[in-house]
Formats: structure tokens, C-alpha cells, sequence
């Protein structure tokens, strides 16, 4: 395996030899923290990290920054990582991965940017996974209300935060950010994963993007996982490699 840190300052990648399918990779942190270095949950804490961990599996990974919502307001987020992945289908061949096969991954706010990038008009992205991901700004506080816990559509929520007014201000904003609002004819592939018992963003949220994509003819499929909240904190290591395995073979195709 070949290690390339601080790529365009923006960019770590981790190259298994053999590799010809990458991934794109985006932390979570509510848009506003976290950063590249981190792996999700508990798998933040692995030896060998989390991205040694799955390029072990085969997958090169490429784990990239986007500017924060206190730098940037939406789509900032969404440049950032459509320019490491034009940045990433050139150079390629450069750090060792052959093929053309790209593919995202994301948690929490980094799965609704994976989403979106995915999404976006001759992506070419061949699938993507995501992990408890908000997508459907309107409707989050809703879904969290429902779920029992306490929604706000605020300027000072976190996707206020993000499009850099409240929901109810600019829903104009609100639906440029949702990805439900972005899913076209023939979307790749999607896994989602979710806990049952996530109230920051509860599992109806990739219910949502999932009823969205198979509407539009492409495959979805919502996976949820018994009684974790969001982040997966009550997952121990074997029950979170799991997942991570699962994820990696349906990047891999």
C-alpha cells in the first residue's frame, strides 16, 4: 500500500496495489467540524487506521477537506469535492489506480455531500454508500419531532448554518442542498446505513432518498442498524468492521 498525504493541501490517499476502483471519502462533523484525518465513529480510533483498514480490503480511498460552513456557505462544499474528484480522474494513473471506476462515501454531512456528488449531472460515479445522512432539509425537523427528539429549522441549526439562513427563510436554499431534490433518471447505485435510534438525523431521512431513487429507476437500499444512534457509538469494533466490510463490497461492485 502507497500513503500520499496533503495532496493540494486538500487530499490523503491510500493506494492498495492492484487498486482500479477509488473512492472518494467525506467526514462528518455537522458541516462544520471534523476533518479528513478522521475515520467514523469508532473506527476514528483504529490501528491501523480506518482508511489503511479498507484500502486493505481492495479499495483505494482518497479522503478529502471541503471548507466548513463557518468559511463558506453552500454549494462551497459541494466545489470542494467536485474538484478533488476532477483533480483525482486525472492524476489516477499517477498514484498507481487503473480503471476509471470512482465511487463515494460519506458520514453524517459527508454522506449528504457524497450524495450530491454523486448525484450531480455526468458524475460518473459508479455507486456510493452513506452513512446516517441528512437529505431532505425541509423535512429533517420533522423527522426528527417524529422521532422523538427536538427539531430546528433555524438560522443557527446546522443546515442553517450550512445554506447560511433559517429553512423557512430560504427554502429555495434548503431544496438546492437536499439531495432528494438532485436524484435524475438512471442514478447509480446507493447503500445507506442508519440507527434506529438516530435523533440528530433520524433513519426516515435515507428512507426519503431511497423512495426518491427508486422512483427514478435506480437501486437503493436502506440497511438499518438495531438501536444506534447517530455516529454508531454503541457499536464495538467487530460489529463496525462489519459494516465497513459491507460497504467496501458494494463499492467494489
Amino acid at each position: 500500500m502507497k500513503v500520499y498525504r496533503d495532496i493540494n493541501d486538500r487530499i490523503d490517499l491510500y493506494v492498495p496495489g492492484g487498486a482500479t476502483t477509488l473512492c472518494v471519502y467525506l467526514h462528518g462533523g455537522g458541516w462544520r467540524l471534523g476533518d479528513r484525518t478522521q475515520g467514523p465513529g469508532t473506527a476514528a480510533k483504529w490501528q491501523p487506521s480506518f482508511f489503511e483498514t479498507v484500502a486493505g480490503l481492495g479499495l483505494a480511498i482518497a479522503s478529502v477537506s471541503y471548507r466548513k460552513s463557518f468559511e463558506a456557505v453552500y454549494p462551497a462544499q459541494s466545489e470542494d469535492v467536485a474538484a478533488a474528484l476532477a483533480f483525482l480522474a486525472r492524476e489516477r494513473t499517477a498514484y498507481g489506480i487503473g480503471g476509471d471506476r470512482t465511487v463515494t462515501w460519506g458520514v453524517s454531512a459527508g454522506g449528504h455531500l457524497a450524495a450530491l456528488a454523486a448525484l450531480a449531472p455526468g458524475s460518473g460515479i459508479a455507486a456510493t454508500v452513506c452513512w446516517y445522512p441528512p437529505t431532505d432539509f425541509d423535512a429533517l425537523s420533522k423527522d426528527i419531532d417524529e422521532a422523538g427528539g427536538t427539531g430546528d429549522r433555524g438560522a443557527g441549526s446546522r443546515e442553517g448554518q450550512l445554506i447560511g439562513a433559517g429553512i423557512d427563510e430560504r427554502p429555495d436554499l434548503a431544496a438546492a442542498a437536499s439531495p432528494v431534490h438532485h436524484v435524475r433518471a438512471d442514478p447509480p447505485p446507493f447503500l445507506l446505513l442508519h440507527g434506529t435510534a438516530d435523533l440528530a438525523v433520524p433513519p426516515r431521512q435515507s428512507e426519503r432518498l431511497a423512495e426518491a431513487l427508486r422512483a427514478a429507476g435506480g437501486a437503493a437500499t436502506v440497511e438499518l442498524v438495531p438501536g444506534a444512534t447517530h455516529m454508531f457509538p454503541e457499536l464495538d469494533d467487530a460489529a463496525t468492521r462489519t459494516l465497513v466490510r459491507r460497504s467496501v463490497t458494494f463499492l467494489l461492485g
